[in-house]
């Protein structure tokens, strides 16, 4: 492990903390020196748990699965920007397919998966070991009952087990990569029959149950014995808890299932109601994480529903807050913007299409959970994950939901989260949204996944996105583009003197955090107002406040956003302004027209700046958007700087029109 990395990590923990990680380390080694180490015991019992619905839904066309797992049989999978990513079938599962690296064999908590030198890029080594591409197989074989879909599943499975064995190798290092994998398994088992599944029959088939069943126990206890806790109890706790909650409800077969299931279920509706926000945030900052906790949540509520240990009104109604805040941020087109971290990770990919959208997945799914005409209208159809979670009848409860426009956006202010929405003529093809972001930096001492971006904000016009943040393309490798992308010249707002708001520490450590404080929000009609400031740049020698006013009128769609700098000293600013890549950019002087569709934007800069237009530039980094996992595509970025010597406020207008002699475009919600 970095040397430098694991002090500075270190400076971020508490007395407890440090406690827990020393404690964590010597059963390490005593683990290692096999102590806690024994045979699986047998199951006591051969029932297994209730599905998430019963009767599982049969209504699907049947060849886009087939094709799907065809595909996963020929060894074509998808894995991030590798599409497809040829992996042979069954894969190597200790080789990393980006780089070709194979993981040692090792003792699995020993190894430092962070060194790319040792395992090559982890994200791409780990994501096809959470087995997706298993529940794709299943349900190929339950739509079409072909038996090569099933076997495909029992050769995948095997191979795991024989090159994965307990508890060598990098895939038995995390528990939250145990966690997901788990709830694959717990998808594909139901869909193939569970106990009456034809790949049990007979002697061979019962030597394979047993060698799955042995590694759920398996599995089960990792993540029981190694949780993440303090500092790191984010979205990978929730997901370990999940895992762990699902698994001991559909194989509750041994001693320690009830115990297992108990404590999980306890401990995750605590964690949902302290990492999720009253407002309905996920306190990560990070609109990515906030998907996949909601989907968290729902898959282990909905798991929890059918096996009789309902969670409470309290958990539904959090859940159903994270949905009003994606239908609130999502513009007219379906765009929701990146705030934070993103790494396209899924937790169970039941639709395998290639166009899957996860946020209005979400929101369909809450429409028929919760009777809301909004969030149909926002999630525009039922999706087939949808229809895997609640089941036939739910196309006819969705149908049957009616109006919505009306209520949109559901909320304007999530005061918690520091996220505001302005503009007008929501869900019209005349639509202008903003988001502004004046919320923390991210969640707990490390803020693992935010970035520095405080008073930036994104805007959209007409369901096309103008203003946009750029995402994130890195994580443990590539570390030149794991700072730009997190860092503040990667979004729309001030940066002072060539530093980030924040500190960063590492890859997932921030030093120290911006604190963002809202003084105004004014919502009513068309005047709207947002004034807000943060303290990051009060660390420097000489102390810069920056406050900011977002001013929407009530004539034309204007937005008039003025920057205030408060300091004695001279200092250089730069202020960044980030356009989606389909933008047609010209710049003139101070003032920038970009166009799209049939939006028009223009914004004009102090004349006492100099303007530069980048795309694309490789050193340092500037004018780049990531829509996917490590993948980058140019788009032009404005960079308008200048030095100040004291106080100053600068003064960017931004003009949006339209043009109404074209049709409205095929965005158009509902």
């Amino acid at each position: 492990m970095n040397l430098s990395w694991a002090l500075q990590r270190l400076s971020t923990m508490s007395g407890p903390e440090i406690g827990y990680r020393v404690r964590q380390r010597v059963r390490a080694g005593l683990e290692q020196l096999g102590l806690f180490d024994g045979p699986a015991p047998q199951p006591q019992s051969r029932r297994s748990g209730r599905a998430w619905v019963d009767p599982l839904p049969v209504h699907f066309e049947t060849e886009r699965y087939r094709r799907a797992a065809d595909e996963v049989l020929a060894g074509r999978w998808r894995i991030f920007a590798m599409r497809p990513a040829r992996l042979g079938f069954p894969p190597q599962w200790n080789r990393d397919p980006k780089t070709g690296k194979v993981a040692p064999l090792s003792f699995g908590t020993s190894i430092d998966y962070r060194d790319d030198s040792l395992v090559g890029d982890i994200k791409y080594l780990w994501e096809p070991s959470r087995h997706a591409q298993l529940v794709t197989l299943a349900q190929a074989w339950r739509l079409s009952g072909e038996v090569r879909y099933a076997e495909g599943c029992r050769t995948l499975l095997d191979s795991w087990f024989e090159q994965c064995p307990y508890p060598l190798g990098v895939h038995w290092t995390s528990s939250l990569e145990h966690a997901v994998r788990l709830i694959n398994w717990s998808f594909a088992w139901r869909l193939l029959g569970a106990e009456q599944s034809p790949l049990f029959a007979g002697e061979d088939g019962q030597a394979f149950r047993t060698r799955w069943l042995e590694g759920v126990y398996r599995h089960c206890h990792f993540i029981a014995t190694h949780f993440s806790r303090f500092s790191s109890a984010n979205n990978h706790l929730l997901g370990e808890l999940t895992g762990l909650l699902v698994a001991s409800l559909t194989w509750p077969l041994w001693d320690r299932s009830e115990r297992w299931r108990t404590s999980a279920q306890r401990e995750l509706e605590r964690e949902a109601l302290r990492q999720n926000a009253p407002d309905g945030v996920n306190r990560e900052q990070a609109n990515w994480y906030h998907h996949e906790v909601a989907d968290m949540m729902l898959l282990a509520g909905l798991t929890a529903r059918a096996s009789g240990c309902n969670f409470s009104s309290e958990f539904w109604r959090r859940l159903r807050g994270m949905l009003d805040y994606i239908a609130s941020i999502m513009d007219a087109g379906g765009a929701v913007p990146s705030f934070g971290d993103a790494d396209d990770a899924v937790i169970a990919r039941l639709d395998p299409s290639e166009d899957f959208d996860p946020y209005r997945s979400l929101l369909a799914s809450g429409a028929v959970l919760f009777a809301s005409p909004q969030f149909k209208l926002k999630a525009d159809v039922l999706d087939d994950k949808t229809r895997w979670l609640l089941g036939d009848q739910a196309e006819q409860r969705f149908a049957a939901l009616t109006g919505g426009a009306a209520g949109l956006p559901i909320k304007r202010a999530f005061e918690d989260a520091g996220y505001y929405i302005l503009g007008r003529g929501f869900e019209t093809r005349d639509e202008l949204r903003i988001v502004a972001d004046a919320g923390p930096l991210g969640y707990l001492s490390i803020a693992a996944h935010g970035h520095a971006d405080a008073l930036s904000f994104t805007l959209s016009a007409g369901g096309s996105e103008l203003l946009i943040d750029p995402g994130t393309f890195a994580y443990h490798t590539q570390r030149k583009w794991r700072d730009y992308f997190r860092g503040t010249s990667a979004h729309n707002t001030v940066r002072i003197d060539r530093q980030d708001q924040s500190v960063s520490g590492g890859a997932f450590l921030w030093r120290t955090h911006a604190g963002a404080k809202v003084l105004e929000f004014h919502c009513q009609g068309d005047e709207q107002r947002l004034i807000a400031e943060h303290d990051g740049y009060m660390r420097l020698s000489d102390p810069v406040l920056h406050r900011r006013e977002l001013e929407l009128g009530s004539g034309r769609p204007q937005l008039r956003v003025t920057d205030h700098l408060q300091c004695r000293g001279v200092h250089e600013l730069e202020m960044f302004w980030h356009f989606a890549e389909d933008c047609r950019v010209e710049a003139s002087n101070h003032v920038i027209t970009a166009r799209r569709g049939r939006v028009k934007l223009q914004m004009t800069l102090p004349e006492t700046t100099k303007v530069e237009l980048v795309r694309g530039r490789e050193e340092p980094p500037l004018g780049w958007i990531s829509r996917s996992f490590d993948a980058r595509t140019p788009c032009c970025t404005v960079r308008a700087s200048r030095l100040i010597r004291g106080s100053v406020h600068l003064v960017t207008l931004i003009e949006v029109e339209f043009d109404q002699s074209l049709a409205a475009e095929s965005w158009l919600v509902g």
